[in-house]
């Protein structure tokens, strides 16, 4: 019998081995370095957390002088955005669906999902950019939303046109 053979598995086993074990222990989530440089440049399936509808906090809004409410979730997000409260920022169309307007300070993000798949209505950080996003048309799933609120009793009409947002706590 040839021994060259039994050589070559006795080589082969061990290499294979420690590849699997390697394979198996690196982690496969992307870091946080990785998020997209666009709101809308992953379309990936939509995957918002329950907890991202939980309702927190009451707020209201100011757009084209006309009030809405709306809620925050009870998400690390959402409190500290309410802590900038209250807030008035200009407003930019994105997309043509939605405003956006910056925030004076970062928000944590722990405990966020990856991204989500925000509906009319929603209130969400693009974490990337550091905005606030208000949407008053449906968007595709986009890594790096994060959702922080909803409104409750409409405004969607008046943010597409809006220039501007106040964001308060309600009374």
């Amino acid at each position: 019998m040839n021994p060259a053979p039994l050589r070559t598995l006795a080589r082969v086993v061990p290499a294979a081995a420690l590849l699997l074990a390697v394979t198996a222990c690196t982690n496969d989530s992307p870091s946080s370095s990785s998020k997209p440089a666009s709101p809308r440049a992953s379309t990936a399936p939509a995957a918002t957390s329950p907890s991202a509808r939980t309702t927190a906090m009451n707020i209201r809004l100011t757009i084209n002088g006309h009030r809405f409410d709306a809620t925050l979730n009870d998400s690390a997000t959402a409190r500290d955005f309410a802590a900038q409260l209250p807030l008035t920022s200009s407003l930019r169309d994105f997309n043509q669906a939605e405003k956006i307007a910056d925030l004076p300070h970062e928000l944590s993000t722990t405990g966020a999902p990856e991204g989500a798949d925000p509906q009319v209505g929603d209130l969400a950080y693009y974490e990337p950019w550091g905005t606030l996003a208000t949407y008053y048309r449906d968007a595709p799933y986009a890594t790096g939303v994060v959702p922080v609120g909803l409104m409750k009793t409409g405004g969607t009409e008046q943010l597409a046109t809006a220039e501007e947002i106040t964001i308060e706590a309600a009374p």
